[in-house]
């Protein structure tokens, strides 16, 4: 679809960059331009709808808050704002080991988006305007501005497109469609088409939602009740601990049964997912109750959490129940689930299509390879999730300043971070479904952690300028005081004596034969740094993120030390540079697949280069001798 004002004119406000969307990144893009001195202009469909969460009301979840902790960690500002507006906080996993810990807190969706909303519309440098954009405007292969849909003309240097789930958007549940964006919001329909006039490839994507049920009908005596944390960790490396220790809301787990999947099997053929109504690939990871009912047949229940979308609403979230299927469908569903017998629906569930792009077509810092000073985020690029989003959208605005300031752009690697592991396999390996980050993906996640994003990530904020020198000196601190807490507790001896004794046999720990280093106490699977404070007389008072570095480090530092050596091994690949002007034909014995994916995706190094599917090792072999 194509749309041609009938009034073109120039607005002469300067703007150096342009952000398209305010969902979760376009609102770090926006701030990170702005924060860095940029003039920056943001465009939403919905003032609204800024850093609205059409889907599940959290933040974080498994890998999903290492993400967030390391958008705090580089300045982002996803980690504070819901540090302001949760109502429960669990740290999951935390019966495995702390390399899969991981924060998920349930928000108060209505006051998140109000107050990321205040900090946008407080920041210096940055302008909001309610208008759908239309057209990207470029001249020789550089974006020179944006067109909107009254006509204007906005001139910039560089644009960040962060348009979510709003492209041609298509919401669907049974065989009612509307041409809406999520929640009802107008879709945009006109960018596609500019975008695809630049050479574009687009991709139609698909994701759900579950329906909204009125807590008031709710029967929770029926289901188990689901308590947040007795101490809450901040996500925000800048928040006090003291100022989240609050009174918190329950969510509730209950289960569908065969009553259940016998009424969605007996109506997939009214289900616009199984007729073929819908078009889209949908997130393999975080299917509809239908496709799970088809998929895992064996299974004869499923979870489904029922989670409250904030203090001033009686709306509550089904999460494990996404579906599409028509609503007196939906109602017989939900209704056939333990505590939800009377449930009245407030939303209908629904299926949502956009349009989004091959995330190949970028390099990693996030701007399209055939246009300069265009860069992207978010869902657009074929991910899932805010948090996924937030990242994406805080990269490409920092690199899209650091272009206008002529600098090399800051790509984190896969030893560095999960937003390098995210941000690698979007722009290297072909997806055709959304994609999610899973603790999986994560090659060296012992060293990724979630309590460490600070130390690894902070001094990159640091050089950007997105973290304060105030900040950044009690990082340092932070590091000298963990180093020597760790070389202390090394050289430490812990003896014999009766209070040692009885102490260890309190915590069910084999008594000592002869002296022993504390490190190698703290080592024994039962015990700890802190559990062992009684009898280590020479302790400092230290905070409670500066004991967990320390226990953690002493605990795993063989495997640590293992990674850290996996970790050198993967640099020296990452650090062998494929020249930009390569020319991949010349490269003899490399093989017709190789050469073409290459040309496609054109990577920097030969690590990338490793990982692009269709590229074997042999291919390395011979690019690697070429290159030499």
């Amino acid at each position: 679809m194509k749309y041609s004002a009938n009034s073109v004119w120039e607005n002469k406000d300067s703007y150096d960059i342009v952000i398209v969307g305010a969902g979760h990144a376009g609102c770090e893009a926006a701030l990170a331009s702005a924060r860095l001195g940029f003039r920056t202009m943001l465009f939403t469909i919905s003032i609204d709808s800024i850093a609205m969460m059409p889907c599940n009301p959290n933040i974080g979840g498994s890998s999903k808050g290492h993400l967030v902790r390391e958008v705090d960690a580089l300045g982002g500002e996803m980690g504070k704002v819901i540090d302001r507006t949760f109502i429960q906080s669990k740290m999951l996993n935390e019966s495995k080991g702390p390399a899969v810990h991981s924060l998920r807190a349930q928000a108060d969706k209505a006051n998140y988006s109000r107050t990321m909303r205040k900090v946008l519309q407080a920041q210096e440098n940055l302008d909001i305007r309610q208008m759908e954009v239309t057209d990207i405007l470029s001249e020789n292969g550089k974006v020179t501005g944006v067109q909107t849909y009254s006509g204007a003309i906005y001139r910039c240097k560089a644009i960040v497109l962060c348009t979510g789930t709003y492209l041609h958007a298509r919401c669907i549940y049974g065989e009612v469609s509307t041409n809406t964006g999520p929640n009802g919001l107008q879709s945009a329909n006109y960018l596609t088409e500019s975008l695809k006039n630049l050479g574009i490839k687009m991709y139609r994507f698909k994701t759900g939602t579950p329906a909204r049920i009125d807590g008031s009908t709710i029967d929770y005596s029926k289901m188990e009740e689901q308590k947040g944390d007795e101490f809450v960790v901040p996500f925000s490396f800048t928040t006090n601990p003291d100022d989240v220790q609050i009174d918190q809301v329950s969510c509730w787990l209950t289960y569908t049964n065969e009553k259940t999947h016998e009424i969605i099997r007996n109506n997939l053929d009214r289900s616009p997912l199984f007729s073929g109504m819908i078009e889209g690939t949908g997130p393999r990871y975080c299917p509809s109750i239908e496709d799970k009912v088809v998929k895992f047949s064996d299974k004869n229940r499923h979870q489904v959490f029922i989670e409250p979308e904030g203090i001033d609403t009686n709306e509550m979230y089904v999460g494990g129940m996404s579906s599409s299927l028509p609503e007196d469908v939906q109602y017989a569903m939900y209704r056939s689930v333990s505590g939800l017998e009377n449930a009245k629906i407030v939303r209908n569930a629904y299926a949502i299509e956009y349009d989004c792009i091959d995330a190949r077509q970028l390099k990693s810092t996030l701007e399209f390879k055939n246009i300069e000073g265009l860069f992207s985020g978010g869902q657009f690029n074929g991910s899932s999730g805010y948090e996924e989003a937030a990242a994406q959208g805080l990269i490409a605005g920092i690199n899209a300043v650091r272009k206008l300031q002529g600098k090399e752009g800051i790509v984190i690697d896969r030893s560095q971070g999960y937003i390098g592991v995210l941000i690698d396999d979007l722009v290297t390996k072909e997806s055709h479904e959304p994609y999610r980050m899973m603790t999986s993906r994560a090659e060296y996640r012992l060293l990724l952690r979630q309590d460490n994003a600070d130390l690894r990530l902070s001094k990159i904020g640091y050089e950007v300028g997105l973290i304060s020198e105030e900040r950044y000196q009690r990082l340092l601190l932070k590091e000298e005081k963990i180093k020597k807490e760790i070389e202390r507790v090394n050289k430490t001896n812990i003896g014999t004596s009766d209070e040692i004794q009885s102490l260890l046999k309190s915590l069910n720990s084999t008594p000592l034969i002869s002296g022993i280093k504390l490190a190698e106490l703290i080592r024994r699977p039962e015990l700890n740094y802190d559990c062992l404070a009684p009898i280590d007389k020479d302790r400092e008072e230290l905070a409670y993120d500066i004991r967990e570095q320390v226990n953690i480090n002493i605990k795993y530092e063989g495997y640590i030390k293992r990674q850290q050596r996996q970790v050198e091994q993967f640099k020296k690949l990452e650090n062998k540079i494929i020249p930009e002007n390569i020319d991949y034909d010349d490269v003899s014995s490399l093989r017709i697949e190789a050469k073409q994916k290459l040309k496609e995706i054109r990577p920097l190094s030969i690590g990338q280069a490793s990982r692009i599917s269709g590229v074997s090792p042999a291919d390395i072999s011979m690019l690697l001798i070429y290159i030499q």
